[in-house]
């Protein structure tokens, strides 16, 4: 192996036993048993010796090659793997499977279970209100199948599609951190999309045989207990089914067990939600903000009202899949509606709540047998509020709000039978005692007197020997290094019997021990060790018992966390002032004064500014938005998204009125985020961007472009703008629903020759020389970009604002910067014809050619033809003759 610097001659029997199930373990580090301790070996111990930042030390340090090795208490191992974990590293943990007193030998040891960064249990290394996802991949034939799940809560999903590009866009959305794929696809074609877009992520390869379908198919059948896949809705998708039974396979070979509360597989299709790809959920901080990553100051942040870690991951899960379906969505206005109507109920379900644990973690480390005694009493008290959110929920009528009773008398049995027999606040580890109450088990209860009994007999002990030997100062006491023990002070020790035997000296005491002591202290030694063994016994056959109910704890965990969302949603929409949409399939997105929901929370101290807006298939599908910066166009296409985004997941909305147009996509360009530690530039990531848009819009989605083509020159730029607006409104004949913000002008001249394209602006008001916000969109385009006044607000120096007026001003009215005095006749050109935009209809050289068109030559006398051509050459000469005047005006 790596690192292994010993000869086989000086390999221990030991060391062998390390080496050989390192083999088994290349690509982990392994956590190898010896005692209280986690020892690693050769390269291990230096991996794990700089991560984790512990000391690297040496086995047979004397000899000419000693062994690298450092170590970690096993009662302090799970702060370490956490700390690997999250550095992306896989640790495989090998433990000592017999008694070592009892073993003959070596003790034997074998691995147990292996921990990478998608197959977590442990809370405290999860982050409780995100998913943990391992997502598996398999292409087979034209068809890619993709699964994903979530060992620490049993989520497992599978989902299949025609096209590479949509399966990572989809993996990109899970957000996973592992991804798992076939060995073949190391190498293979099919898969470098995939390798090289996660090239930083943990990758695992699995053996080739396991991602086949029959095999595949097979285990998800046992694994299940059907004789098919029908019920899933799965058992057409071959791709999808090898994806899923790979990670079936995955999970079982790392665990080492059956993975009882993977009791099922969801089946879902892309198609069934509002598509958002990764670059605008960011463009759109739906999770994380541009600015630092954390989800402060963004969508989620703002609707999140959860209570519960399992409501805190379903809706971040509604926010990346917003619903198409009418009646779905209806559903979810319908229940949030009600619960908005209801305070007094609605207040009382979510302190119900608060109550509460984490149910589906909480499930799966029972099933796992990984839960403590305190993760049982977590789940008693879960069950013992499930009555009391019931009850809140009677009045309701919608099918969302109605509890499953059914469970209920098996969930309520099994809090009864915990109550009974776990204490109410058990220690943290298993195999000390003092988890199991008193009258549950007789022969504990006897073990437990023996210990309580000790201390009296102690106290008789201590007071008979003082009477016997009229030593008042004599104690009996206990410490684990000597065990019991008779304390006699220094001057006293010449008066004690003969039968005492000295067991220790210390500097003021003597200490010693009788044989009527050395009797006691085996007794309730004994009885101790024994407690521990049986309190343990009961508890792992207790939480066996509670393993058998995962199906209604699954249950209950899918239920309480929808009731979560539902009721934050509700206290959202009260708290924030937001209303029902209508939701319709005519292509309308009509908002009535929408507020964005992020911003008006931020400038709270200050009125938000609403601002209605329609979108429709026959008059306003394209708007070109024009107006200066800081006046709010980039806010007003982001509120547009983020409405249509919160009606479709089931929210309220921040308007006084909305009806949104079921939207299958929606895309953004707005030139948040560069490439550029990949070498890409600003220009290209917007046109691959762009290009993105252009060959996945359809005629339901919605585009919004903030500034398309100001990456490149200016006529560049406003002639990609302009194809690509051209192109969005023609698209399908009917058109896709989008908005430019622009500073090209020009753009607004669009609507001349596409009927469907308006124009509005953001407005503004000048007062002596100053402009004001207004923050409103009006129809109507502008001319006017504001760009000096705003630098001026900015704090430029006031010469440089002054300079910036009068270069401007000249290159207006004179179509060129640099004065007559500066520049040559030749240069004066060059900059004329760099900065003078040329026209995008009427000037005088259409009207010519237009007349030209128009002139029936058939029907003209020599006479009218010369007239006709003076005419026109005397309009091009004068428009000649104005032009050069221009260019002979005074420098700026």
């Amino acid at each position: 192996m790596k690192g292994r610097q010993s000869s086989d001659a000086q390999i221990t029997p030991m060391m062998r036993q390390y080496l050989e199930i390192r083999e088994h373990y290349a690509d982990y580090l392994l956590f190898y048993r010896m005692g209280d301790f986690y020892e690693l070996f050769f390269e291990d111990a230096r991996t794990a010796s700089r991560e984790l930042e512990i000391t690297l030390t040496s086995r047979n340090k004397n000899e000419e090659n000693p062994v690298p090795m450092c170590g970690v208490p096993v009662k302090a191992a799970e702060i370490y793997l956490g700390r690997l974990i999250e550095k992306g590293y896989k640790v495989a943990i090998c433990e000592q499977t017999e008694d070592p007193a009892a073993a003959k030998g070596l003790v034997k040891r074998e691995v147990v279970r292996v921990v990478t960064p998608g197959m977590v249990l442990n809370s405290d290394l999860l982050d409780a209100r995100t998913n943990n996802f391992i997502v598996s991949i398999l292409a087979q034939g034209s068809r890619w199948g993709l699964s994903c799940l979530d060992l620490s809560t049993g989520a497992f999903r599978v989902t299949e599609s025609g096209d590479a590009h949509v399966l990572l866009e989809e993996i990109r959305r899970i957000a996973p951190s592992e991804i798992l794929m076939p060995a073949a696809a190391r190498t293979g074609d099919d898969y470098e999309i995939f390798r090289t877009s996660f090239e930083q992520s943990v990758t695992t390869w699995v053996d080739d045989g396991a991602c086949e379908y029959k095999p595949a198919r097979q285990r998800l059948i046992r694994q299940f207990q059907t004789r098919s896949l029908e019920g899933f809705g799965c058992e057409g998708l071959q791709a999808g089914i090898g994806a899923a039974g790979a990670l079936l396979f995955y999970v079982q070979e790392t665990q080492k067990q059956q993975i009882a509360h993977l009791s099922g597989l969801e089946t879902y299709f892309l198609d069934q939600y509002l598509q958002i790809d990764d670059v605008s959920c960011r463009n759109l901080e739906l999770l994380a903000n541009l600015r630092d990553s954390t989800r402060k100051a963004t969508l989620l942040s703002v609707l999140d009202f959860t209570v519960t870690a399992m409501g805190g991951r379903l809706i971040k899960h509604w926010v990346r899949y917003p619903l198409l379906g009418v009646g779905d969505m209806g559903a979810r206005h319908e229940a949030v509606d009600q619960l908005a109507e209801c305070s007094m109920e609605r207040k009382a379900i979510r302190a119900s709540l608060k109550s509460v644990a984490d149910l589906e973690r909480l499930g799966s480390k029972i099933v796992m047998g990984q839960a403590n005694a305190r993760d049982l009493v977590a789940l008693r008290r879960s069950i013992e509020a499930l009555p009391e959110i019931h009850g809140h929920l009677a009045g309701f009528s919608t099918d969302l709000l109605c509890p499953d009773t059914s469970i209920l008398p098996e969930l309520t049995g099994l809090g009864q039978i915990i109550a009974a027999a776990v204490v109410d606040d058990p220690p943290p580890v298993v195999n000390e005692g003092g988890m199991i109450r008193t009258g549950y088990d007789d022969n504990l209860d006897e073990l437990i007197a023996i210990a309580r009994d000790g201390k009296s007999f102690l106290a008789e002990l201590e007071a008979r020997e003082k009477q016997t030997t009229g030593i008042q100062t004599l104690k009996v006491r206990y410490n684990k290094v000597f065990g019991y023990y008779i304390e006699v002070s220094k001057n006293q020790a010449d008066t004690v019997p003969a039968h005492y035997v000295r067991k220790q000296t210390l500097v003021n005491a003597e200490r010693y021990i009788t044989d009527e002591l050395k009797s006691f202290e085996a007794k309730v030694l004994g009885a101790q060790e024994q407690r521990a063994s049986l309190e343990y016994e009961i508890f792992c056959k207790l939480r066996d018992t509670v393993a058998r109910t995962h199906k209604s704890v699954a249950a209950a965990a899918a239920f309480v966390a929808q009731i979560d969302v539902l009721s934050g949603l509700a206290e959202a929409a009260v708290q924030n002032r937001y209303v029902r949409p209508a939701i319709n399939e005519q292509g309308v997105i009509d908002i009535a004064e929408g507020r964005h929901p992020v911003v008006e929370k931020l400038i709270e101290a200050e009125r938000f500014v609403p601002n209605s807006l329609r979108m429709d298939n026959r008059e306003n599908q394209v708007l070109i938005i024009t107006g200066p910066n800081m006046a709010g166009k980039s806010t007003v296409l982001r509120q547009a998204a983020l409405i249509v985004l919160m009606a479709q997941m089931g929210s309220f909305v921040p308007a006084d009125r909305a009806d949104i147009a079921v939207t299958d996509r929606i895309f953004t360009r707005v030139g948040a985020l560069d490439n550029l530690s990949q070498g890409q530039s600003t220009f290209m990531v917007e046109m691959e961007e762009t290009a993105n848009i252009m060959n996945n819009a359809t005629s339901r989605s919605l585009v919004i472009m903030d500034e398309i083509g100001r990456g490149t020159s200016t006529f560049d730029g406003l002639s990609i703008a302009w194809a690509v607006a051209e192109y969005l409104h023609d698209l399908e004949d009917t058109g896709v629903k989008s908005m430019f913000a622009t500073h090209y002008h020009e753009l607004t001249e669009l609507h001349r020759v596409r009927r469907r394209v308006k124009n509005y602006n953001i407005a503004v008001r000048e007062i002596n020389d100053e402009i004001i916000f207004l923050h409103q969109l009006a129809e109507g385009g502008t001319n006017r970009s504001y760009g000096i006044e705003v630098a001026r607000l900015a704090g430029m120096p006031e010469k440089v604002v002054e300079r910036a007026k009068k270069v401007l001003e000249n290159v207006e009215k004179q179509g060129h910067v640099l004065g007559r005095e500066a520049a040559a006749p030749a240069r004066r050109t060059r900059v004329q014809q760099r900065y003078v935009q040329l026209p995008l209809f009427q000037g005088p050289e259409q009207d010519v050619l237009e007349r030209l068109r128009q002139a029936e030559v058939e029907h003209l006398t020599p006479m009218d033809a010369m007239n006709l051509l003076y005419q026109l050459r005397q309009k091009l000469l004068g428009q000649s003759a104005s032009r050069s005047g221009n260019s002979e005006a005074g420098n700026p």
